[in-house]
């Protein structure tokens, strides 16, 4: 193994999904596993194939349609679980299966009910039985930054005599900090026989805001595979964030010394990609793909700029994909230029997709003057949004102003084929809109959050319409775009409406219960 190449492995499509509120369908789920291999990343997790239905059919689609990375699913160290997820992996060209086990005392002793003489078996056949499938396997001691040192070293040094390829050492609820941390990977080199024949991986939560720090310590100290996520996403305050140790070690080749396939100048387009399909918002001020990122307002730094940019700038905006907004098409192109710039930006949709695009793009072009990349994104990523719809919108009028009460007007396409109408009145015209949108499908949310923001610019520009809900306990998301910010609002919650009574139909045919880990 070449000592300087760095493998990055993304669970964006596992761990980053355990995010509140951030499952995605399968459509989705494609398009992000797409984008993470143009991105070049090393392995992609693409679930957890035993978790659900869908978790399986989502690594099935992944392993059959993405090719030229490996395709990795988890699985708990039990028969069923490796079984699974092989079914899953079969038809990949480079499948992994990673097997995990909880190795530290908290977990023995409230969790598993295992001593570790149990753990160590387990984790022995776990191992064994994953590469009876497949020839790559890794295995993670579950919250590894509290096992004892001298049972974590054995319970490694077994699963790479049972042909684990990867260790993976997991600080799973973002408890250790980096001279720790990074003293727990320097103990295993120096300690398990075997180690310097396997790859050395991390996988760190920012529960203490020290995920990318850990992360960059371990690497020191001998690590040679990061575990991370598009944004940090993950449950909880998330994971390691993808694109920060990327460009760490690329900033700071001379002090780390390694290499990564990482294409950087598809990291902005990717975080935008995984941020609206997931509804969760990068903050202004994030590192690498943050608004503010490349944003200098102090006049100091300014007059620095201007002169020489490294004076204020380690990277370059361009480095990581930020560019100056093009106007690429007008009201006369046609399909096949519009196609050939959805492909340059980067997505990858069906004719049915593509289609779909084509009627919103030449409706916009009527409403607007200019078209925009990030118009032609926001129409690729509603595209991709669209999911299974029981109520479609047909129409919307709203009437508001000084004086006057608010009051809105709804027609709704039920997938039975039947039209509905009403209308409602509310604190204001949005509000309105949703109060009638609740009446006409039935269906109650709590809404958490709305949020509208301009897309391109000019007065003309389409809105983004952003919303998060409530409905039985749990967070759903939806977001919609159109030059009118009410019509925006209403798709946004209708598909809200929409996915909540998808839940509301895998609840009442339950499958297999859903396990969450990291």
């Amino acid at each position: 193994m070449n000592d300087q190449k760095l493998i990055i492995f993304d669970t964006t499509l596992r761990d980053g999904e355990q995010s509140p509120g951030a499952s995605m369908n399968l459509a989705e789920k494609l398009e992000i596993a797409f984008a993470l291999r143009d991105l070049g990343v090393d392995v992609i997790e693409a679930g957890f194939p035993i978790a659900s239905p869908g978790d399986f059919e989502a690594v099935q689609a992944v392993a059959r349609q993405v090719e030229g990375t490996t395709i990795c699913g988890l699985a708990r160290c039990n028969s069923a679980d490796i079984d699974r997820a092989w079914q899953a992996l079969c038809d990949a060209p480079k499948p992994r299966i990673h097997v995990f086990l909880a190795t530290s005392a908290i977990h023995r002793e409230f969790k598993l009910h295992m001593a570790k003489d149990e753990i160590v078996r387990r984790a022995i056949e776990g191992v064994l039985r994953a590469k009876s499938y497949c020839e790559d396997v890794e295995f993670s001691p579950e919250d590894a930054a509290r096992t004892e040192l001298d049972f974590l070293a054995e319970v490694v040094e077994k699963a790479i005599a049972a042909g684990a390829t990867t260790i993976n050492i997991p600080d799973t609820v973002g408890y250790a900090v980096p001279a720790q941390y990074s003293a727990a990977i320097r103990y295993l080199k120096e300690n398990v026989p075997g180690i310097d024949k396997v790859v050395l991986s991390v996988h760190c939560h920012n529960d203490l805001g020290l995920a990318v720090s850990n992360s960059l310590a371990a690497l020191m100290d001998g690590a040679r595979q990061v575990e991370c996520t598009i944004n940090g996403i993950g449950e909880r305050a998330g994971n390691c964030a993808l694109e920060e140790i990327v460009m760490a070690v690329r900033t700071r080749q001379d002090y780390f010394h390694l290499i990564t396939p990482i294409q950087t100048r598809r990291l902005y387009h990717t975080s935008r990609l995984v941020s609206r399909i997931t509804g969760i918002q990068v903050q202004r001020n994030k590192a690498i793909v943050g608004q503010n990122a490349f944003a200098h307002e102090a006049g100091i730094h300014q007059d620095g700029m201007l002169k020489d940019r490294s004076t204020y700038e380690i990277m370059r905006p361009e480095d990581v994909g930020f560019q100056r907004t093009e106007l690429v098409l007008g009201k006369h192109s046609g399909r096949h230029a519009l196609r050939q710039r959805i492909a340059d930006l980067g997505f990858h949709l069906t004719d049915e997709q593509l289609l779909h695009v084509f009627d919103g793009f030449k409706a916009l072009a009527d409403r607007k003057k200019e078209v925009y990349d990030a118009d032609i994104e926001a129409l690729a990523e509603t595209a991709i949004h669209t999911g299974p719809a029981v109520w479609t919108l047909e129409a919307v009028t709203c009437n508001a102003g000084s004086g006057t009460v608010p009051s809105a007007a709804v027609v709704l396409w039920h997938k039975d084929g039947t039209l509905c109408r009403d209308a409602n009145v509310g604190d204001g015209p949005v509000d309105a809109v949703f109060k009638t949108i609740e009446r006409i499908t039935g269906v109650d949310v709590v809404l958490r959050e709305f949020q509208v923001r301009s897309v391109t610019i000019g007065e003309d520009a389409q809105g983004e319409a952003q919303i998060e809900a409530e409905h039985n306990g749990r967070i759903i998301r939806g977001r919609a775009v159109s030059t009118d910010i009410i019509e925006a609002a209403a798709l946004a919650f209708l598909q809200v409406i929409n996915r909540a009574l998808l839940r509301e139909q895998l609840r009442m045919n339950p499958q297999t219960e859903e396990v969450i880990v990291s």
